[in-house]
């Protein structure tokens, strides 16, 4: 499997999931490859509906700030198959 073929089926393994829950800006935000686990590790970023900060000041500037989520895929690379789903929890910055 190339690359482009682990991020496809990455990103199309978290909207298919996800697709009760409303998510958009799905994107790429990380790939690498395991050599020892001979599988593709791909991280992806979406926004969900709750994740979009409202407030009385954001709505007069229309300026929403959305949050991310981040899920890292994990795909066998001798078949394709999607072996876990795991959250990527960023460290916060002070």
């Amino acid at each position: 499997m190339d690359v482009k073929k682990a991020v496809h089926t990455a990103k199309s393994y978290v909207m298919d999931l996800f697709d009760s829950e409303d998510i958009i800006d799905v994107g790429l935000e990380e790939v690498k490859f395991d050599e020892l686990q001979n599988s593709w590790i791909v991280t992806v970023g979406l926004s969900r509906p709750w994740d979009i900060s409202r407030n009385s000041v954001t709505a007069m500037l229309r300026d929403e700030r959305k949050g991310r989520s981040y899920k890292t895929v994990h795909i066998a690379d001798a078949d394709g198959r999607v072996l876990s789903l795991t959250d990527r929890v960023l460290p916060t910055m002070n």
